[in-house]
């Protein structure tokens, strides 16, 4: 059997989903994968856009990700966007359910990667923005590039 390489190799990210959500906890899961998901994936062929994850029978389930055909698979190949079963430890379904059903949250896919040869998500329990905390973060960040800007011209002596 092969070595499995270590580090963080990324295949896909949501960035939409910090733009949409206030991330308040992240969880790291396992994915049930078939064997032509996972050549995809290294092939780098993974969409997070449309995916959510939620409760299912007592487990946590991730809906909507799509994992792109295997090129060279055969009728062995799988759906594209079919759910996928999450790994997770039971005491952690159960604070992440406990948290969901407060209300007001929802568990987004961040991103999806392979750690130590695994496939793995990562998961953010948020809360959704509304347009106007949208607007503000906005205006803050362009506010914070306009003073390094500034800061920058002053440091090499140049005068605006």
């Amino acid at each position: 059997m092969g070595k499995r390489e270590p580090g963080r190799q990324v295949i896909a990210t949501n960035r939409k989903a910090r733009h949409d959500y206030t991330i308040l906890k992240t969880y790291e899961a396992g994915i049930v994968l078939a064997g032509t998901e996972v050549k995809s994936l290294r092939d780098g062929h993974a969409s997070l856009v449309d995916a959510f994850a939620q409760e299912r029978d007592g487990e946590i389930v991730l809906y909507n990700l799509h994992i792109a055909e295997y090129g060279f698979g055969s009728w062995t190949n799988h759906q594209p966007r079919r759910t996928r079963k999450l790994l997770l430890h039971r005491v952690e379904i159960d604070r992440i359910l406990e948290k969901l059903r407060e209300g007001g949250m929802t568990l987004v896919p961040l991103s999806m990667y392979f750690a130590g040869g695994w496939a793995k998500v990562e998961l953010g329990l948020a809360r959704g923005n509304r347009t106007f905390d949208k607007r503000q973060v906005l205006a803050r960040r362009d506010a914070d590039r306009e003073i390094a800007r500034e800061l920058g011209r002053r440091l090499k002596g140049r005068p605006r």
